[in-house]
């Protein structure tokens, strides 16, 4: 069988099975049909912020704000916003015209039910966030006043549908949350609102005819498609079936073949707000991991170049450092790490760490994610690289639930990890480094045990730093700092493809790209 009989043998079987007897195919311009994989747990965005449930439940439910590539704020559920020149107070003024999608209005008191009393106790981001404020008042049905207790600059980054999703408190105040917000249907303000979900099979948007912006949304409905095997996804593509793809939907070595067919466009564009970052994670708590030396070592033996160009296939930039270079506060002024087998071999003589009869220095244990081909060939990769300098590698596999709990726990020599950078390096970096976030049992927090006082410091006064010139000071020191120290290997800064129908236009436009609400989404 050749490769166009597969594609049509498999087109076959996704349109009698995988759409459950549902015509999926465009009707009228109006109906656009996206893959989504792994189907979200629930569509809480509230309860639940991996990334399946904010690409649909991005649809349904809305932030105060939105925000433009260059990571600019732009009106959402707030029409405009002021911020004191101290840095302390921002008012936000509320659209006027808002419904939930039940016919009850949004005002100033679902905004803060949601800040004050759900997310701070659901919502593990938003609670640090809106933890620092002093007070969260409302002078009218319209407006809404942050106080904060010291200038947090970061604070108007926090406002995106998945940080700070706006929930209904007529529906939810009172009540057990992650009981009640999980049985019932999603309740949004946004263009969308939920059909049907048939699970294992598709999940069903139709347009929210009442929706406070005119003329949105274009589109008529959205079909959620979920199709498990990666090449089906790639087929359901090929074919028509389904006209967008995002995240790490398609395999990065298929995504070239696609993009270059006639009827598919592919940018890496709308997810400046994410800027995933992929690294090594090391237990700095364990030796040697925890000598400098050691890690100083394992970044000469990584090949950042390799892993971008035939692991990632290209989809990647080579990490230099902490901070993404997508993001505000970066620096390329930090220490470089060129690939060199004779300087690793020298710190690692220094340490004393000297080869066995059999010319191990070290034996380490790789946790391996259990996140498809990409990160085996990570591990793999790892552990030929190590071995160039006498340390053993050995991979060791997981399910989901056991990787997250022996990494959370600190119970692992080396892993892998990625984390999202959410707009500013005080929401997405700091979390990563500071010692009060060493939190046990705690996924993507400080897992790795690192502890340095001055990194704490820095990464404390520039998030209260108003003044910028100053504040990328304090974060180009802290660069600086944490590239001598190499509490983690830095790899990639991933660059996901939304690979889509060339007559689908206005899809990336903001620096969440496919998690917006798409109300001005359409078919050319």
């Amino acid at each position: 069988m050749n490769r166009r009989e597969f594609n049509l043998l498999m087109a076959a079987t996704l349109g009698s099975t995988a759409s459950g007897g549902l015509a999926f195919a465009q009707e009228n311009g109006g109906t656009l049909t996206s893959v989504v994989y792994p189907e979200p747990p629930i569509l809480n965005l509230g309860l639940n912020q991996q990334t399946p449930t904010g690409v649909v439940a991005g649809k349904l439910y809305e932030g105060l704000l939105s925000y433009a590539r260059d990571l600019s704020p732009q009106p959402l559920l707030a029409d405009s916003w002021e911020v004191s020149p101290d840095g302390l107070t921002y008012t936000f003024h509320l659209v006027k015209n808002a419904r939930w999608h039940d016919g009850q209005p949004f005002t100033a008191a679902d905004v803060v039910f949601s800040c004050k009393t759900f997310l701070p106790e659901v919502h593990p981001r938003a609670r640090d966030v809106f933890s620092r404020c002093e007070s969260i008042e409302a002078p009218d049905d319209y407006t809404v006043v942050f106080t904060l207790k010291q200038p947090f600059p970061a604070f108007l980054m926090a406002f995106e549908t998945a940080s700070a999703p706006m929930l209904p408190r007529h529906l939810l105040e009172g009540a057990d949350y992650q009981k009640v917000g999980a049985e019932q249907p999603p309740i949004g303000t946004g263009p969308f609102r939920f059909s049907e979900w048939v699970r294992g099979s598709h999940i069903h948007l139709t347009a929210n005819e009442d929706y406070y912006r005119e003329g949105q949304p274009k589109l008529r409905e959205i079909y959620y498609r979920v199709i498990p095997d990666a090449a089906s996804r790639s087929v359901s593509l090929e074919q028509g079936d389904a006209q967008l793809t995002q995240w790490q939907d398609i395999e990065p070595f298929d995504v070239a073949r696609l993009a270059a067919l006639p009827h598919l466009e592919m940018t890496t564009e709308g997810y400046e707000y994410f800027s995933p970052m992929l690294w090594i994670e090391l237990n700095c708590r364990r030796p040697p991991m925890s000598d400098k030396r050691f890690r100083q070592a394992l970044m000469h033996l990584i090949d950042r170049n390799f892993v971008r160009d035939r692991i990632l296939f290209g989809l990647a930039k080579a990490a230099t450092g902490p901070i993404a270079s997508s993001m505000r506060f970066y620096t390329s002024d930090v220490r470089t790490y060129e690939q060199s087998v004779e300087k690793a071999v020298a710190l690692l003589d220094e340490m004393g760490l000297k080869p066995d009869a059999g010319g191990v220095r070290a034996t380490l244990k790789f946790s391996m994610v259990p996140a498809g081909d990409t990160w085996t060939r990570i591990a793999e990769y790892v552990r030929q690289a190590l071995a160039a300098a006498g340390i053993n590698v050995e991979l060791q596999s997981n399910d989901l639930a056991g990787w997250v709990e022996s990494v959370s726990n600190g119970d692992f020599d080396i892993s892998g990890n990625q984390l999202y950078q959410n707009g500013d390096p005080a929401l997405g970096v700091a979390r990563t480094y500071i010692s009060s976030n060493i939190r046990k049992g705690v996924m993507f927090s400080n897992t790795s045990g690192y502890s340095n006082p001055k990194v704490d410091e820095l990464f404390e006064a520039a998030a209260g730093e108003i003044d910028v010139e100053k504040r990328q000071a304090l974060y180009t020191e802290v660069q600086q700092l944490l590239v001598e120290e190499v509490p983690v290997l830095w790899l990639a800064e991933q660059q996901y493809p939304t690979i889509h129908d060339n007559r689908l236009k206005e899809i990336t436009t903001s620096a969440t790209g496919v998690n917006s609400n798409f109300g001005t989404v359409h078919f050319a």
